[in-house]
């Protein structure tokens, strides 16, 4: 019991210019670099993309990924900081996954279908984990607004998870398997 009351006196105590919140700041600038990046790789991937399904779920994935970006300004907007970026080592990474890919499958297959899935659907763990560890830091730093927003965009991107899941149960894959 008095851990307990420990920890919440901790977190209802929390600082607004705590080093919690320089951790907010870097990890918003690292997200707001990654969606930057994110638009324009999911341009690329709706190009390689063979089935119609695939191809829209990546474009309308796009245009919610500019509304992501907006949300994060407004962000930075609350906190009184400059939407400002950072390299975000994670997704560059998964975007030169997801280039190799493209390179590497053979153009109008559905393998490339399914390693484009793969490849949209790490890049959307990666979101869903940052965005909900943001949202979790902006509530301990009582930033209910931001937690809101940043919870708003966890959702879309657990949805877009969910929606290439479905795309690829519904015969991507098993027409890949198919393939030689």
């Amino acid at each position: 019991m008095a851990l307990e009351g420990t920890m919440m006196a901790s977190t209802t105590s929390t600082a607004a210019d705590s080093k919690l919140k320089e951790l907010l700041i870097d990890q918003l600038y690292d997200i707001h670099w990654a969606e930057k990046k994110l638009v324009k790789a999911l341009s690329k991937m709706e190009d390689a993309a063979n089935s119609t399904e695939l191809k829209k779920a990546f474009s309308d994935h796009r245009d919610q990924t500019k509304t992501h970006i907006d949300r994060l300004e407004q962000v930075f907007k609350l906190i009184g900081e400059e939407a400002d970026t950072t390299k975000c080592p994670a997704m560059a990474g998964i975007i030169d996954e997801a280039n190799d890919i493209i390179d590497e499958t053979e153009a109008g297959s559905y393998q490339r279908d399914s390693a484009l899935i793969l490849a949209a659907q790490k890049a959307e763990h990666y979101e869903i984990a940052t965005y909900g560890g943001l949202a979790q830091l902006a509530e301990t730093l009582g930033l209910n607004e931001i937690k809101n927003l940043l919870g708003t965009t966890l959702q879309e991107e657990k949805m877009a998870d969910t929606l290439l899941t479905q795309i690829a149960e519904s015969g991507i894959n098993s027409k890949a398997g198919r393939e030689f």
